[in-house]
């Protein structure tokens, strides 16, 4: 009897070890996250004095703005081919001080040409990143916890947005005015160095991802990682898995497009480009002048925009709590569903003039955190799952690409839309873009909770 006991004990004391060693991992790779969400909120502090400083058009100013976006573009695209040829680990490496250039590249220039060859080196970075880190986390998380190990990546993000508020605000505090315009800017820019060094630092304790290591022949180095993930059984079990979805014919383009795989193509990319324009980051790039809409001062506007990052970051973490227990289908209809009545009853408000009281805070925060608990991490789970081992590398690209290209639009064409369709049918046009992203989850995204990446293989060969 206590020889059972201690059996059984020490297989509870292997199974705490294996998730410490995961989480712990997941955590250093969620960090891409972070820089993610640094880098792309740092602007906001920056741009007012960087308009005066470089005597910026308004042209000019979305260019300061999106220069960014057109950087990670190509990063996202080129980041599967290249983790397949050389790894993921080396790649994401590669993208840290991509980053760190970048962020010494802002924060130096003389010139505005400079500055955007800098954001743009710095969006290569971010790109690989954000396809890179969760596709990373869900090759090496068990599938019982993959999704919310997965989701740390946008928890990451939505914190480095919410820590970027406060430290631009500390900078521009340091000095006067002139201070601001001369140096404040660049110092905003340039604490991006810190974030991005110790990602770096890190990378070098985590191993590269098993499932790419069997798919290079090297099942012996993949082994041991297996293990302190699953202990012995499991850990064999998974590599003969592994080796089996890699005995098919060898990943490539064309193959994408077969019976089995177009679907899971048309999910990813579908779900990527309805992440962005369901409206988010048209809320979240320029909350403050939507609330200016509703008739809110400058300084509340600024206050009501906190409560957003505020909601977000919330909804995130709960998020990353349900995924796992509810399931991506789940969350997906909620969330998709809430955003759809939220924007109709924005747009409502707006094209009624009831926008004086708090009714229009009050749904822009509903939409934000019903963003947070579904589109937002579920997506990024999605794209990093769903792809077959021998494919996901080019196609996870493709989809996160999609996305970034999806996003680049929706930033650039929200404010013309907001001065010249309005606010009202700006909105409802979101709401019809979530009305379509709930329907489209309903009849074409399938529900991954608890399938092993090997088994949503197996899944999609056979149509389902």
């Amino acid at each position: 009897m206590s020889s059972i006991t201690l059996e059984h004990s020490s297989e509870q004391d292997n199974q705490k070890i294996s998730m410490k060693f995961v989480t712990l991992v997941s955590i250093v790779a969620a960090l891409g996250g972070l820089l993610f969400g640094f880098d792309t909120a740092v602007v906001s502090g920056a741009i007012g004095f960087m308009e005066k400083r470089f005597n910026l058009n308004d042209f000019q100013t979305g260019w300061a703005v999106s220069s960014l976006i057109i950087g990670c573009i190509p990063g996202a695209l080129f980041s599967g081919m290249l983790s397949d040829k050389f790894g993921r680990k080396k790649v994401i490496i590669a993208a840290a001080l991509l980053f760190i250039i970048g962020s010494i590249g802002s924060a130096i220039p003389n010139t505005f040409s400079g500055f955007i060859i800098a954001r743009m080196i710095g969006g290569v970075g971010i790109g690989i990143t954000s396809t890179l880190c969760p596709l990373y986390n869900a090759e090496i998380a068990p599938a019982k916890f993959r999704g919310r190990l997965v989701a740390l990546n946008q928890l990451a993000t939505v914190t480095g947005i919410s820590l970027v508020y406060f430290i631009n605000l500390w900078i521009a505090g340091m000095g006067d005015d002139a201070w601001d315009v001369s140096s404040a800017w660049r110092w905003m820019f340039g604490f991006g160095v810190i974030p991005g060094a110790l990602f770096l630092v890190l990378l070098f304790f985590v191993p590269e991802s098993p499932r790419w290591l069997i798919k290079q022949g090297r099942a012996a180095a993949a082994l041991p990682v297996l293990l302190k993930i699953h202990g012995e059984e499991l850990a064999k079990q998974e590599v003969r898995d592994i080796k089996e979805s890699f005995s098919q014919e060898k990943g490539s383009f064309r193959q994408l497009f077969s019976p089995g795989l177009r679907m899971a193509l048309i999910v990813g990319v579908g779900l990527a480009i309805l992440q962005q324009v369901t409206g988010i980051n048209a809320v979240m790039y320029y909350a403050p002048e939507i609330f200016k809409e509703t008739g809110a001062g400058t300084n509340a506007a600024l206050v009501q925009t906190i409560f957003v990052g505020v909601i977000n970051l919330l909804f995130t973490i709960l998020a990353i709590w349900l995924i796992d227990k509810v399931g991506r289908k789940a969350l997906m209809l909620v969330g998709s569903a809430a955003m759809l009545i939220s924007l109709a009853v924005i747009g409502t408000a707006f094209q009624t003039g009831h926008t004086s009281g708090p009714l229009v805070l009050i749904f822009i925060l509903i939409y934000v955190a019903a963003f947070a608990i579904s589109l937002g991490p579920v997506v990024w789970v999605l794209i990093s799952e769903i792809f077959p081992n021998r494919v996901r590398g080019i196609a996870t690209a493709i989809a996160s690409m999609a996305l970034w290209i999806a996003d680049y639009v929706v930033s650039q064409a929200f404010p013309p839309m907001l001065s010249s369709a309005g606010p009202a049918a700006t909105f409802w046009i979101f709401g019809v873009m979530s009305l379509i992203c709930l329907v489209f989850t309903w009849r074409a995204v399938p529900e991954t909770k608890g399938k092993s990446l090997e088994e949503m293989e197996a899944m999609w060969a056979q149509g389902k």
